[in-house]
């Protein structure tokens, strides 16, 4: 073999090798290629699938709201209402002097706020209406004075009422601890289910406050009471909400009284006619034990 021979060989050979190895590099790259696209599609589906669960608990969270908005749309306060109500709840407030009942009062019914309000001397009478669902109904709030020369005549008032406003002012710390004598009053002369909201009046005069909200809410829970809210005759905040809260509470009972009291109508139907039914079956047998008279032969 020539020596040109010998060299064609050896560049083709090289070229071969040069080819291999460009394919082996290509084939390397397309393999890499496909294994790095793997974890960034893996990326993609996870994305995907957040953004899949962002919308899902979106559409829950829109649910709930919904849910809720239709809750809010289950009352209407009804200002200036003079028709036929279904359900009628008697509601006292008390408390010490000048911490703003009657201005709550006011502000609740008739949506104005008196600065110079004059207190209230012996007692005075409101008419709160409410649509819950579909039924109306009436609180008479009686706005009892905090001075304790009329404290033997008002005590009547407090007498069958089915929820009790006592009221503090946050700015007064007096006030909030003659909360005590409020609660023995409500106490002796109520019944035990009488719902009881704790209120602390004057939210506005916050930097001159007496006493903290959790001073309040802690009293609250001690004695089991319904609720506790701090609120601002003046501003108006929670002033409606105390309304609904009190109203939605005395609705929800008294349903719940009306189905155990048909529960046990039918209870009692249905023991009367078990009764009915042993007495029945007791004279049968009476009967069928008596011995039968031979009649005499002639």
């Amino acid at each position: 073999m020539s020596l040109n021979d010998k060299r064609n060989n050896s560049n083709s050979l090289d070229q071969k090798k040069l080819s291999d190895s460009s394919l082996s590099s290509d084939s390397c790259s397309e393999s890499e290629s496909d294994v790095a696209s793997k974890p960034n599609s893996t990326k993609i589906n996870k994305k995907q699938n957040l953004e899949n669960e962002n919308i899902i608990n979106n559409e829950n969270d829109n649910n709930i709201s919904q849910e809720n908005m239709d809750d809010e749309k289950d009352y209407e306060i009804l200002y200036d209402y003079k028709d036929k109500v279904d359900y009628s709840f008697k509601a006292i407030i008390i408390g010490d002097p000048y911490v703003g009942k009657s201005s709550l009062i006011n502000k609740a019914i008739k949506q104005k706020f008196e600065p110079n309000y004059n207190p209230t001397l012996g007692f005075d009478y409101f008419l709160f209406h409410i649509r819950i669902k579909n039924k109306i109904l009436k609180l008479q709030i009686w706005d009892t004075c905090g001075q304790e020369i009329y404290q033997s005549l008002i005590t009547n008032f407090y007498r069958n009422s089915s929820v009790a406003f006592m009221v503090y002012s946050i700015d007064n710390k007096e006030s909030f601890d003659h909360i005590d004598n409020w609660l023995k009053e409500i106490k002796y002369t109520n019944n035990p289910d009488t719902k009881i909201f704790l209120i602390g009046n004057k939210t506005d005069l916050d930097n001159e406050r007496k006493v903290s909200f959790e001073e309040g809410k802690k009293y609250a829970n001690n004695y089991e009471f319904s609720a506790f809210y701090e609120t601002s005759a003046k501003t108006g905040d929670k002033v409606d909400e105390i309304m609904i809260k009190a109203a939605k509470l005395l609705y929800d009972d008294y349903i719940e009284y009306q189905k155990i009291k048909i529960n046990s109508k039918k209870d009692e139907s249905v023991i009367n006619s078990i009764n009915k039914s042993n007495r029945d079956f007791e004279l049968n047998s009476e009967s069928s034990r008596k011995p039968v008279r031979k009649k005499k032969c002639c």
